[in-house]
């Protein structure tokens, strides 16, 4: 990695470790909330170059994707292309990744085809209020919220978007019409009308398919240019690179001219995309109402109509564009702020809605061919927004050409990496249970998308709750018992922790002696502490001593504050056992300041 973009990863973390002791109004604190002031004052004319090159690769990438995804989205083509360029714009101020690149994204067009009606208003109008939420979340710092969704469930989601959208595009592949947009009903129609095929378009979508197979395996197998190279295999090398990196351009490209060459000859074996909207979408403000044949739909009933999705998408964008960050920041290390994320995402959805946007970001696959063109800073968004207003103004008009077939086969190409067939391995060898949680995700995503993402979560919450509620107590056996608790205990942990100690202790005959190690405890609350204070009176009444090692600073503190009266607190489990026995020159510490150790003392009112 050049020294150049090594420092900017640093200046990043600089920033962002600085930032949260920094005033509001202090340099560091602006360098935060804006963080192109961390890379811009040593931007370079070596940066300029590579930021040029991977804007350009990803421009060319996303115009045919865009189209495409306006599809998967039942929007007309051109707001793919609304979609695409804010993101570019926003990004380049405010985002904290090099490499991420907002925009449609497949899996965000499958939401808003759930959720829209396939009607732009309500397509736009979730944009602006999916915003709203997501800058609300950045603001208050909610991005923790998005741990609560596990990898089981992203998964379980990624891999059912990725057969819904791409079987969904099967109907296109083969020039099917009139088939429904459920996955179900979509399924049977398309095997109860395969016998419709239309022979032009099934050969050119498989034809762009193996061809967009073919470029990306020579775009995985292109050696790196070296120096040394003589100048003809290095300019071999960046024509195979260029093509291979702009395959979907190319692909597309080359289909639009077999149809406009049919089209010229009097006969059209395609189905077209049909006639786009040309030129730059107008800066109005977001449709809160909007008109139809039947009357006037409120602000009130479009947000009824969108239902769970306003929860769902923005959700979802959030996680699928943070995790894209966090993966290309580990790959080539540096760190993201992911509340930064938040606001960047929130903005770019806000301002896309003025200019007719539906709800877009980050996009995996452009990331990826943004970073392994080089992009040093985010400015390399600025050439592809440029690149898709420059093809909303002038090349609109070609776009009528384009055969929706080329476009499914960049579709399925591009979702078909989704679809994670070596999880369910994984899960199987390093813990089943997770197969619960990805498994009622995946299939109740072909139902309703909101159902799969909330049943999984519930599952994977239920999961955890279970081990915090019943945490694993190592037992050791010898002259005296010792159970040590391997985890933290709260409240509905308090009867296992009963019944073990009851069970091991008391209801032996006789009843022993029993020390609690507490070293891996390091939080408690008051049920604990009620429930500490039983088990001791149980041991009392039962002629024979619990007592405690181990504890930590956090958890002495509570029992100081609760002022537990009769527990006995030992610094070292040997101390304990030898008190026990009963072996003379050993006195327990009672859980009171006055006994409590000096450096504990000093710990305490540190």
């Amino acid at each position: 990695m050049p020294s150049s973009v090594k420092a900017l990863g640093q200046a990043r973390t600089s920033g962002a470790s600085m930032a949260p002791q920094a005033h509001c109004c202090s340099p560091a604190a602006v360098q935060r909330r804006l963080p192109i002031l961390a890379w811009l004052p040593d931007y370079s004319l070596q940066w300029l170059k590579m930021d040029f090159i991977a804007g350009l690769s990803v421009g060319l990438t996303v115009i045919p994707q865009a189209l495409a995804y306006a599809e998967v989205a039942g929007l007309p083509p051109q707001y793919g292309l609304y979609s695409a360029f804010m993101g570019c714009f926003v990004y380049f101020f405010l985002g904290t990744s090099r490499d991420v690149t907002l925009g449609p994204t497949a899996i965000m067009s499958l939401l808003v085809s759930f959720y829209t009606l396939h009607e732009p208003a309500y397509a736009v109008l979730l944009a602006f209020l999916s915003g709203c939420i997501q800058l609300a979340m950045g603001f208050l710092r909610l991005g923790f919220l998005l741990d609560f969704i596990s990898c089981p469930i992203i998964k379980g989601f990624t891999s059912a978007a990725a057969i819904t959208i791409g079987f969904g595009q099967i109907k296109n592949l083969l020039g099917l019409q009139d088939i429904p947009r459920q996955f179900l009903l979509q399924v049977y129609q398309t095997f109860r009308k395969v016998g419709e095929t239309r022979v032009g378009d099934a050969v050119l979508g498989l034809m762009c398919m193996v061809l967009l197979l073919v470029l990306k395996l020579m775009r995985d197998h292109v050696p790196p240019v070296h120096p040394e190279m003589p100048p003809g295999v290095r300019l071999s090398h960046g024509l195979v690179w260029t093509a291979t990196t702009a395959r979907n351009a190319l692909v597309v490209s080359f289909a639009t001219l077999v149809a406009y060459s049919f089209e010229v000859t009097g006969y059209q074996p395609f189905v077209l995309t049909g006639q786009t909207t040309e030129g730059l979408p107008p800066v109005r403000i977001p449709p809160f109402s909007v008109t139809t044949a039947n009357g006037t739909v409120s602000f009130t009933e479009m947000v009824q109509d969108m239902g769970a999705g306003l929860a769902v998408v923005p959700l979802v964008g959030l996680l699928e564009s943070i995790a894209v960050a966090k993966s290309f920041a580990s790959q080539n290390n540096y760190r993201i702020d992911a509340n930064q994320e938040l606001l960047a995402i929130g903005l770019t959805n806000v301002l896309g809605s003025l200019v007719s946007s539906y709800p877009v970001t980050g996009s995996f696959g452009r990331t990826a061919v943004n970073a392994q063109s080089g992009v040093c800073t985010p400015a390399g968004g600025l050439v592809t927004g440029v690149l898709v207003l420059l093809s909303l103004d002038y090349l609109t008009s070609l776009f009528y050409y384009i055969p929706k077939a080329a476009l499914a086969a960049v579709i399925i190409t591009a979702v078909a990496p989704l679809f994670d067939t070596r999880i369910f391995g994984t899960l199987w060898r390093v813990k089943r249970l997770d197969l619960l949680p990805l498994c009622l995700t995946f299939l109740l995503c072909f139902w309703e998308v909101q159902y799969g993402i909330l049943a999984g979560t519930l599952v994977s919450v239920l999961i955890l709750l279970h081990s915090v509620a019943r945490p694993k107590m190592q037992v050791s056996e010898g002259p005296v018992l010792v159970l040590q608790p391997a985890s933290g205990l709260h409240f509905p942990a308090v009867e296992a922790l009963r019944e073990a100690v009851l069970t091991q202790a008391l209801e032996a005959s006789p009843p022993r002696c029993a020390v609690l190690e507490c070293t891996h405890v390091c939080s408690i609350d008051y049920t604990v502490v009620l429930g500490l204070e039983e088990l001791v009176g149980d041991f009392h009444r039962h002629g024979v001593t619990l007592a405690l090692v181990g504890l930590q600073v956090p958890v002495l503190r509570v029992l100081l504050s609760a002022d537990l009266k009769g527990v006995q607190y030992f610094c070292t489990l040997e101390e304990a056992e030898k008190y026990l026995r009963q072996e003379p020159g050993t006195e327990p510490y009672n859980v009171s300041e006055d006994s409590v150790p000096e450096h504990k003392i000093a710990l305490l009112k540190a």
